[in-house]
């Protein structure tokens, strides 16, 4: 690896064809040929999964690193997910082969079978994500053909598996003979693939190099009298040619160095023809000779980096799917994009740098760098002539020194002119020192040199990036469809006068960077394929964003991230008066970390949202250090909780089956149920709540039923069909277009809706698919409306349906109050003002008889009174107001008017106005609703993942069942002490979780989190004994901890609403310090 001048960078960085984006930019000579590697090194904590997915998108390929010991880790299965979901290369190396030879103590033929048995498990995981991917293939088509009426008719069947026989997947899979796994040891400085010894044993054996590539990996001996290659016969006890030709000599040369015999080191380095110096054979310790000789043996550096220059594509090898793949955001298809947007796949593929070609640079993340480490607040070196010039400076001020001190007038051999220029320069600058200080401040502000500076961290797709270019913005919610909409003349409009379209800036690129590690070099143009950083971005761009001279370009596809934001803290400063550093450190915190959320709540307070425990820690220390360079007080986590209801439970605390058991004591629970629900409110049987709005015009009947788990599921991850289901309706409420819909997104909405009739059948749920109103909250949540009312049928699937036009509009009208009672009520359940999730309400009767008869009556009375009024006085109002009539059109016009807010005066009586009634008696009724069925908090759950020796296995489960967790799965991995532990965890009780496991199995143990899903916990927050055997199991007061009780009331508190608890615990008996002691 050989670091270069930047005129060599800026050279290679033309040759798009060997450049390698794989963040240290590299030059490499490999062979005859020059590479330049890109090279971004991305963490490997699974809170921190949110940097790979912004390194991967721009990149070609990359390098996954397995330990040859661990195995396929869950953080391996979600990096080449990550690396499969952007259509990238992936090439294997298998680090740490030294620890299965001196920690594991394994023979050749044991490694070797262990290191296959990791291939097998990570090609397991890559077949299991292309299978997945055929079969999605497979079922989009047979839907096509489903919704297509010209497909053929006839019986047709299906056969799922001849997808997979069809398709070709060799390419896909890791295996050493293809090129595309490496084995090192990187802590003793070597690596190989089996072309090398295929070069080096085609010379010794005299079998074709060609050969050797397919056989040296996999079950084949070699038969060294026929010299021919054979399949491994075991009972004959041959080794394969991997052992017996590769990991047998590496096995005896550490065997050698470690058992320090001198003859046998010297014999290797000989044979190798190796040259090792004698500081290194004579050192005690022998990891440094084994480095000294494999380094030079089997350089990592070599094996490696040959590799990747053969075997990772280019950036003109972009695949079609890729480029298809990026350019279509949310529910679009390629098909559905303008013809001139489809055309710049073109340029995508040809990656070309014409001045013709548009130019699109995807911005994966800004980072922020000190502003005094930018190249042009640097301080440069002097050159020649600069360094001349001051020296004949200092030597004039010497010589006026030298003739002071001597008496003669200063003015008279200052004539010349130049002396009197220098003159003052020497009065005010005692020497070179000073002038420098004084000079290199000028080009950086004093008060900008404490300042953050934000970088683009991008790369070229199109066309060549200059500085000084002008370049539109696309923000991740831009379409180029909205553009033909706002623009009558389309993409062929002059770029310089647009109007205003969302989501489009125009800005220019002032600063381009080369990004060498941490330095920064200055360049003037980018060609296609190169990885830079942008300045002066920070204004335009938030956290990613695409960036092309064509408005047609499309948005990319956000970014997937591994990781959910669950972690939520809130911060504020030390001093009041640090607020505003604090807002502007938030700000440039959010800008900073393509993952964190920050939020500001309705209380005010500031919310930091992070992926886990470790992530939330660096976001707090960049806060403190970096962004807002205050004190911050931090609260306790703020854990999210759901609410939910569920079926009547069959059996009590203690097993016993409910109803058989006898009542012994008054029924607290019967009391507060009935202390729950105020006066006026009716509740039938099955949980039906009636109740009428305040000015007793309008009755609802609302029924509240927990849905099935597989419906809330589908519900959670069809959030995006249901948010251009919304805009579908109001795009159709509106009277705009709705054509542009593609057939594609059609299908989503069908096929979604096939999903919740698949598993929403029985009796019960008869006919409740068509008759979805609303989800919610805001409404795209996990719970559903249904409206059962026979006046008026409405549904998300076809619009509003009434029985005339004018019944409909009304109905529609009070219809949004209805649904915005639902939204409000979702958004914070009547346990702890939590949201809900799985909770069906079902409007089954909304009576507005009365309304009706009071409009009727209204509207009569209100003709009458404006008939006789006109009688009265028609001449005097319309000479009254001559000056107005000019305005309005004569005189009739204002009087329809005032009868028309007369009107609506009618219908805001005393208590506001009739759909304000409407929204909180729905909204009160769908909280009665819950709280008459047996209610339920769900938690946010942890999937956790321990890798542990059985030594410390007991202390792992100890840690585990006093926080609440659940075991799921327990595995020990072949060849190896170490079991590998699934568990489950609620993130409530996480906080600490990593630190306390490392301290209890002395670092032997630690965990992976990752946030997994929403479990409902299985106590009821509200129980309180009721039969003898509860009595006699947990006591008259039954205070044993009740651990949704527990969340429950900590959220209250939180929010400040009433909890009821005991203030004081012993009141018999007064207790100090002084008597305890």
């Amino acid at each position: 690896m050989v670091l270069n001048s930047l005129d060599k960078m800026i050279q290679l960085q033309k040759n798009t064809a060997n450049i390698r984006n794989i963040c240290v930019l590299a030059h490499v000579d490999h062979g005859e040929e020059e590479y330049l590697i890109n090279l971004i090194d991305s963490p490997g904590h699974v809170d921190f999964s949110s940097e790979v997915s912004t390194a991967v998108r721009i990149c070609d390929g990359c390098i996954i690193v397995v330990d040859a010991v661990e195995g396929v880790c869950p953080q391996t299965q979600a990096v080449l997910r990550q690396a499969w979901l952007e259509n990238i290369r992936p090439v294997l190396v298998i680090n740490k082969i030294d620890r299965l030879i001196v920690e594991l103590k394994f023979t050749p033929q044991e490694a070797y079978s262990h290191l296959k048995n990791i291939l097998e498990q990570i090609n397991a995981l890559t077949g299991a994500l292309f299978t997945s991917k055929v079969l999605e293939e497979r079922a989009e088509r047979e839907t096509e053909s489903q919704v297509n009426p010209n497909s053929e008719q006839g019986e047709q069947v299906y056969d799922w598996s001849t997808g997979l026989e069809d398709t070709d997947d060799s390419h896909l899979y890791f295996s050493p003979d293809q090129g595309n796994v490496v084995f090192t040891s990187a802590i003793d400085g070597w690596g190989f693939g089996i072309e090398h010894f295929a070069e080096i044993y085609s010379q010794k054996i005299g079998i074709k190099k060609e050969v050797l590539l397919k056989t040296l990996w996999g079950d084949y001996y070699i038969n060294t009298k026929a010299k021919k290659i054979m399949k491994v016969d075991q009972a004959k006890g041959k080794k394969p040619l991997f052992v017996q030709l590769i990991l047998e000599n590496i096995w005896s040369l550490y065997d050698a160095v470690l058992k320090k015999d001198k003859e046998k080191i010297d014999k290797i380095v000989t044979s190798l023809g190796l040259k090792i110096g004698a500081r290194e054979a004579r050192h005690s310790d022998p990891k440094v000779q084994i480095n000294a000789i494999c380094s030079q043996w089997l350089p990592i550096s070599q094996a490696v980096l040959a590799m990747v220059c053969q075997k990772l594509p280019s950036p003109l090898d972009i695949t079609a799917e890729r480029v298809e793949k990026l350019m279509c955001a949310g529910s679009q298809t390629f098909d559905s994009l303008p013809p001139e947007t489809q055309a710049l796949k073109a340029a995508f593929m040809k990656c070309g740098s014409e001045d013709t070609a548009p130019v699109i640079i995807f911005v994966s993340k800004m980072f922020a760098v000190d502003a005094k480490a930018l190249p042009q607040n640097k301080q440069r070196p002097l050159t020649q002539e600069e360094i001349a010039e001051r020296h004949e400076r200092a030597r004039r001020r010497h010589a006026e020194k030298l003739a002071a001190a001597q008496g003669q007038a200063p003015l008279e051999p200052t004539q010349d002119g130049s002396a009197l220029e220098t003159s003052p320069q020497g009065e005010e600058l005692k020497g070179d020192e000073q002038e420098v200080e004084s000079e290199t401040p000028k080009p950086v502000p004093q008060e900008g040199t404490d300042r953050e500076a934000f970088i683009a961290f991008a790369r070229v797709f199109s066309g060549v990036a200059r500085r000084g270019k002008k370049i539109f913005v696309l923000g991740p919610k831009y379409s180029p469809l909205e553009f033909l909409q706002r623009v009558p003349l389309g993409f062929s409009a002059p770029l310089d006068d647009l109007p205003p379209v969302p989501h489009m800036a125009c800005c220019t690129l002032e600063n381009l960077y080369l990004l060498m590690g941490r330095e920064l070099e200055d360049l003037e143009k980018v060609p296609p394929g190169n990885v830079l950083g942008i300045g002066g971005l920070q204004d335009f761009v938030l956290k990613s964003a695409t960036l092309s001279t064509l408005p047609s370009c499309p948005p990319f596809i956000p970014l997937n991230f591994e990781a959910t934001p669950i972690v939520r803290v809130a911060v504020e400063p030390k001093h009041p008066s640090e607020m505003p550093q604090l807002v502007r450190g938030m700000k440039l915190l959010n800008q900073a970390d393509p993952c964190v959320q920050i939020l500001i709540q309705e209380t005010g307070e500031h919310v930091l949202v992070t992926a886990g425990e470790v992530h939330l820690q660096r976001c707090l220390d960049d806060l403190k250090e970096r962004f807002a360079k205050i004190q911050i007080s931090v609260s306790e986590p703020i854990i999210p909780f759901r609410e939910t209801i569920t079926k009547p439970p069959t059996v009590d605390m203690v097993n016993e089956e409910i109803g058989k058991q006898q009542k012994v004591a008054v029924i607290h629970q019967t009391k507060e149920d009935q202390n729950r629900i105020p006066e006026g409110i009716q509740v039938y049987s099955g949980g039906l709540i009636t109740m009428t709005t305040p000015n007793k015009l309008a009755t609802l009947s609302v029924r509240a039923m927990p849905l099935p788990e597989e419906v809330t599921q589908i519900l959670e991850e069809n959030s995006d069909v249901i948010r251009s289901m919304e805009q579908l309706i109001s795009s159709l409420n509106e009277g705009k277009n709705t054509q542009m819909i593609h057939q594609k997104t059609q299908e989503k909405i069908w096929e979604f809706k096939g999903k919740l009739e698949q598993h929403l059948t029985g009796r019960k749920w008869r006919n409740t698919v068509d008759q979805i109103w609303s989800f919610g909250p805001r409404k795209c949540g996990p719970n559903i409306l249904v409206n059962k009312s026979k006046d008026f049928q409405n549904s998300v699937w076809t619009g509003p349906d009434g029985k005339a036009s004018k019944e409909a509009s009304r109905y529609r009208d009070l219809g949004n109050s209805i649904v915005s009672g639902f939204q409000l009520a979702t958004l914070s359940g009547p346990m702890c003002e939590e949201p809900l999730m799985g909770v069906c309400f079902v409007l089954e009767e909304w009576d507005l008889s009365k309304f009706e008869d009071q409009t009727a009556s209204d509207k009569q009375n209100q003709e009458q009174s404006d008939l006789v009024k006109e009688g009265q006085g028609e001449g005097e109002t319309c000479s009254g107001r001559d000056e107005h009539q000019d305005l309005q059109g004569g005189c009739s016009e204002p009087s329809e008017k005032k009868a028309s807010q007369k009107g609506e005066s009618s219908l805001t009586d005393c208590y506001g106005p009739f759909s304000g009634q409407l929204i909180a008696t729905m909204k009160e009724a769908c909280r009665y609703a819950l709280q008459v069925k047996p209610q339920r908090l769900m938690a946010a759950m942890y999937t956790c993942d321990i890798m542990a020796t059985s030594d410390v296995l007991g202390r792992v489960y100890a840690v585990l069942s006093k926080r609440e967790g659940r075991v799921l799965q327990e595995e020990m991995k072949e060849g190896t002490d170490m079991f590998i532990i699934k568990a489950v965890l609620p993130v409530a009780e996480s906080f600490g979780f990593a630190d306390e496991i490392r301290k209890r199995t002395s670092g032997l143990a630690s965990p992976q989190l990752i946030f997994s899903h929403w479990e409902i916990i299985p106590s009821d927050p509200f129980w309180v004994p009721t039969t003898e055997e509860e009595y006699l199991h947990f006591g008259e007061k039954a205070d044993s901890e009740n651990q949704a009780r527990k969340y429950m009331n900590a959220v209250r508190k939180r929010k400040g609403l009433y909890v009821e608890e005991k203030i004081v615990e012993h009141a018999e008996k007064q207790r100090t310090l002084s008597k305890n002691k």
